[in-house]
């Protein structure tokens, strides 16, 4: 009886390595033993084991969805000071961590001068999409056109907007920084229509709209990329003084 049961178990762990549930096989035998020792039902410890699985899955696509992001670090809302700005509406905030705004295809624009948090607020919601099994690519605006501008050359262009558009939330960190030519004007157009209702994108930029003809070639331009990227947008402003400028003063 003994032998049967050995022969038994070898068999479980086949099959389970072979239907790739590694959660449950490194559980199966303590699940086992508690559902023994609590008079489990078999409906109850198959329930039981398959969330085992379930969790271990999630845990491991959160991994891998943090490694592929790219974030700068590994900010959360729990970190963030919101006493700390003059103005910024915490409770639209706090909503976009629900993720709703995903489901709806919508985008976020995070505007204020630099140092006030846009970028550690944009990360954490990153997380969050991460951790809700979202993937998600944190880039900043100019490393993202400098590589989209070198795949013209290289002739993966193309590759570069599938690879893109598989991405579920898109984060683009200080646009306002970036001076385009016509070209990359032309990339990024493509990049924003391409998202457009399709999936989200999360904007980070110190300029005020009425500025953003110092990005792009011409007004019109500028009118073309924010007419797309605004008209499903929450629109967050943040004003107050710079952090990174009061800790220098403080250190000093």
């Amino acid at each position: 009886m003994r032998c049967e049961t050995n022969e038994m178990s070898s068999e479980i762990n086949r099959l389970l390595k072979q239907f790739k549930l590694p959660d449950i096989h490194d559980r199966y035998d303590e699940e086992v033993q508690a559902a023994v020792e609590n008079n489990i039902g078999h409906r109850e410890f198959l329930y039981k084991i398959l969330k085992v699985e379930e969790q271990g899955k999630m845990d491991r696509l959160r991994i891998r969805n943090i490694k592929n992001a790219h974030f700068e670090g590994q900010k959360t809302i729990e970190e963030f000071d919101f006493n700390f700005s003059k103005k910024i509406n915490k409770t639209e905030v706090i909503d976009l961590f629900t993720l709703s705004f995903m489901d709806k295809k919508e985008n976020i624009v995070f505007i204020g001068p630099p140092g006030l948090g846009k970028s550690h607020l944009s990360e954490a919601i990153g997380m969050k999409a991460c951790e809700k099994g979202k993937s998600v690519l944190f880039v900043n605006a100019i490393d993202l056109m400098d590589e989209l501008y070198g795949a013209i050359h290289l002739g993966t262009l193309k590759q570069k907007f599938v690879k893109l558009s598989k991405v579920n939330l898109l984060i683009i960190d200080d646009i306002g920084y970036l001076k385009m030519d016509k070209e990359k004007e032309s990339i990024f157009f493509q990049l924003i229509r391409q998202r457009y209702e399709k999936s989200s994108l999360i904007v980070t930029t110190n300029l005020p709209f009425n500025q953003w003809d110092e990005i792009f070639t011409s007004e019109l331009a500028a009118t073309a990329v924010l007419d797309r990227l605004l008209h499903h947008s929450h629109i967050i402003s943040i004003t107050g003084d710079s952090h990174r400028v009061n800790r220098y003063f403080e250190e000093a």
